[in-house]
């Protein structure tokens, strides 16, 4: 997790200066900028990523003939140390960084072929030659803009609209390179793969391996840690087992810490509560009320980059949940993000019939990109904490692709049960309601859901949201019309506002 800059053709030393003094928040235990030929590029670094705030930076390639050739990235790779091996990369600080030289220096601008587990944004470059790069989900961010003929790249929007407003957001799945060029290096598919025959037991099991699996190749507990804990199932899960894991390395009395917010007495504090008791966690949680929140709404949509409704509820409850754990000294948080995209877990995903469940998946998981992604991203960095997610995971997805619909979502009478096969998998791991409870977005089980619209009907009229919406018609609901103000503030009316993506219902 970290936060880059890079200007490429003819650069403005004082404009990758600029703007990456509006990304500090993302970095600011090490920082460089390198120059050569026609690149500038600049990286900042959080503590958890880094043994030593000394070094290079961005990351040289290990070469014979100099050190021209760097790196600035920010991402999570599953499978580093097998494919680390595998192409000679010795273990050791920043294996992430020298693999993927590694692999440019192989295979050059085909190497995001080789990368089956990560998420990831990265620029590479010796100043001549160039190369940009986004994991196919766009979990991690990354955005582009011109001035004056020159190509800029930048971690948040921010970063960019500080010197023009001429940006676009760098589309997830795709390569550039020295032309600024996009070309697709994959895509999501269109049809299922071949479905699993197997039996649940066996499936709930396959499952438990690869999500453990995917924790252990994630996190070492060598950093303060702790877990974001919605008491929700997937962020229960991943708390359950880290807590698992934290005990086998500091022995059996070790306390885990976990952190919950709700506005009142929610129904996630109060889930949060159980799941806490029942993993025997060091427990903090928050409780704060429409005005608190209200205040807070200018600062995390200038964070969050977004005027989404859906995604602004639930990234106000993210913001104060991970200002609480950054505030208890940790530097590195869990998350459970991403089951809901991985098994159907979305309410509005019951409504279609199964045959054409996996259709709506992939567009479901499409969306991340300029949604959830970013509330995971940027609600975490902005408290300089790093957010690792185990349910995002590149092995987790394509097993789960080839579960039949019928066990991601279970018939039961006239109901679905979403989630079906994931909730089997680790039941005995989770009280029992907390297992089967049924899915809500984080801002309804927090609590944020429902008061912000009532809110927003009272304070803007009719007559001001017609008249908005006549300008800008993507404008659905008088909540939206609130945040959206907000962001052209910080933002501006012109390309930014295309960057912006909005979730199916603004309801």
């Amino acid at each position: 997790m970290s936060g880059m800059v890079v200007g490429y053709g003819n650069p403005n030393e004082a404009d990758v200066r600029l703007m990456m003094m509006k990304i500090k928040h993302r970095g600011p235990y090490a920082e460089g900028l390198f120059q050569n030929g026609r690149v500038i590029m600049s990286q900042n670094y959080l503590r958890a990523d880094l043994p030593s705030s000394q070094g290079a930076f961005p990351i040289p390639a290990s070469r014979g003939n100099g050190d021209t050739l760097r790196i600035c990235y920010d991402g999570q790779m599953g499978d580093c140390k097998p494919l680390a091996k595998r192409n000679a990369v010795p273990d050791g600080p920043l294996m992430e960084e020298r693999l993927l030289l590694t692999l440019y220096e192989r295979y050059g601008h085909t190497m995001v072929q080789h990368l089956d587990d990560a998420i990831f944004s990265f620029v590479i470059s010796d100043g001549d030659d160039f190369l940009a790069a986004r994991d196919l989900l766009g979990i991690k961010t990354l955005f582009y803009g011109f001035k004056n003929g020159t190509l800029y790249l930048a971690s948040e929007l921010k970063s960019l609209t500080e010197i023009t407003s001429d940006v676009y957001e760098f589309p997830p799945g795709h390569v550039m390179d020295m032309n600024g060029r996009l070309t697709p290096f994959a895509a999501l598919p269109e049809n299922p793969p071949a479905l699993w025959d197997k039996t649940v037991d066996d499936m709930a099991e396959e499952i438990r391996s690869i999500v453990q699996e995917s924790l252990e190749s994630r996190v070492d507990f060598s950093l303060p840690i702790g877990s974001l804990l919605s008491g929700g199932l997937d962020s229960s899960i991943v708390t359950a087992l880290a807590c698992r894991a934290f005990r086998d390395r500091f022995g059996p009395d070790a306390l885990f810490s976990t952190f919950a917010v709700g506005v009142g007495e929610s129904e996630d504090i109060l889930m949060a509560r159980k799941v806490a008791a029942h993993c025997g966690t060091e427990h903090h949680e928050l409780i704060v009320d429409l005005d608190q929140i209200l205040e807070l709404l200018p600062k995390v949509i200038y964070y969050l980059e977004s005027f989404d409704p859906s995604l602004v509820r639930s990234a106000v409850s993210n913001f104060l949940v991970s200002r609480l754990a950054r505030k208890h000294r940790l530097e590195v948080v869990l998350s459970g993000e991403g089951g809901d995209e991985i098994f159907c877990g979305y309410a509005y995903l019951k409504s279609f019939p199964q045959e054409e469940l996996f259709r709506r998946q992939m567009e479901c998981i499409g969306y991340l990109h300029n949604n959830a992604s970013l509330r995971l991203d940027r609600m975490n960095l902005c408290h300089g904490l790093r957010v690792v997610a185990p349910l995002i995971s590149g092995k987790l997805l394509n097993y789960a692709m080839r579960i039949p619909a019928e066990y991601k979502q279970r018939i039961e009478g006239e109901d679905k049960i979403e989630k079906w096969i994931f909730r089997r998998a680790f039941e005995d791991l989770l009280p029992k309601e907390v297992a089967w409870r049924t899915k809500q977005e984080f801002s309804q089980g927090s609590g944020s859901a429902r008061p912000l619209p009532r809110h927003f009907e009272t304070v803007i009229t009719d007559e001001a949201f017609e008249e908005a919406r006549l300008r800008f018609p993507m404008i659905r609901t008088k909540e939206e019309l609130a945040y959206f103000r907000m962001f052209i503030e910080h933002f501006g009316e012109e390309r930014a506002v295309a960057t912006v993506g909005q979730w199916i219902s603004a309801d």
